[in-house]
């Protein structure tokens, strides 16, 4: 199973693109519009975790046997700290642990000005392909 191109996921609905992908740092952007508001025209906190666990998960798939293995998210934390209600919004993942079932990751999202929006934690599973 190969993975999906972004845009037909729930990541190209929210416009979220991937702009580096390495075993050490993954980075992905985010457009606040319409499409990732809260209904009283800030950045859904649902929006920026979409986010953070897209970038974990796709660092791990990144990382893994990709024959064999898939990448799942297993738990997902987030604070958000500062609202957003435009503009373009930056997440940037640093796996903290890389295991052999499970990869811990530290995503902190900021804006244009590198402002603090969101700090989340995932967990992302590694399980076997069923065949």
């Amino acid at each position: 199973m190969k993975m999906k191109p972004v845009e037909e996921t729930i990541a190209g609905v929210l416009g979220i693109e991937m702009q580096e992908i390495t075993a050490e740092k993954v980075t992905a952007t985010m457009p606040v519009h319409a499409a990732t508001h809260q209904p009283f025209g800030q950045l859904h906190g649902g929006a920026s975790v979409v986010l953070a666990e897209t970038v974990a998960s796709v660092g791990t798939w990144n990382m893994i046997d990709q024959e064999k293995e898939l990448a799942v998210g297993l738990e997902i934390n987030a604070n958000h700290i500062r609202g957003k209600q435009d503009g373009m919004v930056t997440a940037v993942g640093i796996p903290l642990h890389k295991g052999r079932t499970t990869m811990v990751w530290d995503i902190k999202i900021i804006d244009e000005e590198e402002r603090l929006i969101c700090v989340s934690r995932c967990t992302v599973a590694i399980v076997q392909k069923k065949n």
